[in-house]
């Protein structure tokens, strides 16, 4: 979320998509579009805009600025994404009637209809607590087509010209990596980043009432259902650290221990946690004794645990109609052997895994040379062919965890 004033200036740092402070936010949006029901309000909200408000959408950034700083909310004249930003400064006008953003990043908004290709400005008006008339008049940046060029460079920040550069619409980074990765309709990926996330390109839109699944746009024109979960290769990293060894050695220690790590269950809700959509949980680590507490149990209850909750997350894209029959696995937390090791049995699907690379980049570079040729289609890259990994699945391990979660989630329940 960045604010823009009348001068076109930053009104105050920009809220990212990871900061939880407006989980409460996206409770209240939910219950007041459904009149006071929460269940019709999730319902109201899929229908609208095919996403039902978690903390890391934009509009419940809107939202908690307009209950905890009103005078930002008097001074906005324009609202948009980084990247959109970006993009307006790279052409240097500084007129705000030039921002332009792109259907897969407008769609994370929550006020954006994907299907429809339009801004929904009465639930801008809910959020900020403003008239839709008094909406009417904040600036939003334009939608462009999947290659539409965004405009030619201006002068930049230092004077230089860059009149030379054509720049593209841009897109969000899962809708870059599946680009970059030449994801087709009917094709899903596992990225194992900051975040984790399972994004499945497909034909038809999706409407999550229950909120798992937000309805993106992709970036070639087609939808991309996605589930999100906050906790990706850092619950990894955070074992690693409490083990106090480096990636060689957690990997030997994760391969070392027999599956299900002894009866040892990591829920790994380190950081809150978005699928499900519990941003002030925190994680366990259940099932211990004297004799499978060791560390090369923990290694692997470490890595199970994070794979169980990408498995939650590919079983909410299925259960919107989305057939998943195989995935690609990438992002950084591909590269750790354990992880891509013991993916195939967990997530109970063969696992494309291709050479680690920088997806989302190719991603840009590849929508960069669609947009310089105008092609109907985006370039076709020669790429390696990826490893296919296969096991037999071990549906004892998620039994397990999905024990462990439910006892979690049944102690925050108590506790409300």
């Amino acid at each position: 979320m960045v604010l823009l004033d009348a001068g076109g200036e930053v009104i105050r740092p920009a809220l990212l998509w990871n900061d939880t402070r407006s989980a409460g936010a996206a409770v209240d949006l939910i219950t007041e579009l459904g009149g006071g029901d929460r269940a019709a309000g999730r319902a109201a909200w899929a229908r609208a805009v095919g996403s039902v408000p978690v903390a890391s959408l934009t509009i419940t950034k809107l939202r908690w600025v307009a209950d905890h700083e009103p005078e930002a909310v008097a001074r906005i004249a324009a609202i948009c994404l980084p990247h959109d930003w970006l993009t307006w400064r790279l052409r240097g006008t500084g007129r705000l009637e030039d921002l332009v953003t792109d259907r897969s990043d407008a769609s994370g908004t929550g006020y954006f209809d994907p299907v429809s290709n339009t801004y929904r400005r009465d639930l801008l008006a809910l959020a900020l607590h403003r008239s839709q008339e008094d909406v009417e008049a904040i600036i939003l940046p334009r939608v462009l087509g999947p290659h539409q060029s965004a405009g030619r460079g201006g002068a930049d920040g230092a004077g230089r010209d860059l009149s030379h550069l054509v720049l593209g619409p841009g897109c969000g980074d899962n809708a870059g990596a599946a680009l970059g990765l030449g994801l087709g309709v009917g094709q899903t990926s596992v990225s194992l980043g900051t975040s984790g996330v399972v994004a499945a390109v497909s034909s038809a839109p999706t409407h999550d009432p229950t909120g798992l699944v937000t309805g993106f746009a992709d970036a070639t024109g087609a939808f991309l259902p996605l589930a999100c979960t906050l906790n990706g290769a850092r619950v990894l990293d955070a074992a690693k650290t409490v083990l106090g060894v480096g990636y060689e050695e957690f990997d030997a220690l994760a391969l070392s221990a027999a599956p299900g790590a002894g009866g040892l269950v990591h829920v790994p809700y380190l950081q809150g946690e978005r699928t499900p959509n519990l941003p002030d949980a925190t994680g366990i680590l259940t099932g211990m004794t004297l004799t499978n507490l060791t560390p090369a149990n923990y290694a692997r209850a470490a890595v199970e645990g994070l794979l169980c909750l990408m498995a939650d997350a590919l079983d909410a894209v299925r259960a919107q109609g989305v057939d998943i029959a195989e995935v690609t696995l990438t992002g950084g937390g591909a590269k750790w052997a354990c992880a891509k090791t013991l993916a195939p049995a967990i997530l109970g699907l063969p696992v494309d895994a291709p050479a680690p690379a920088e997806y989302v980049a190719n991603g840009a570079a590849k929508q960069a040379a669609w947009t310089l040729t105008g092609a109907d289609h985006p370039p076709t890259w020669i790429s390696t062919i990826p490893d296919r990994l296969t096991t037999t699945a071990q549906p004892h391990i998620r039994t397990a965890y999905n024990n462990a979660r439910r006892l979690l989630e049944r102690g925050m329940r108590e506790e409300e």
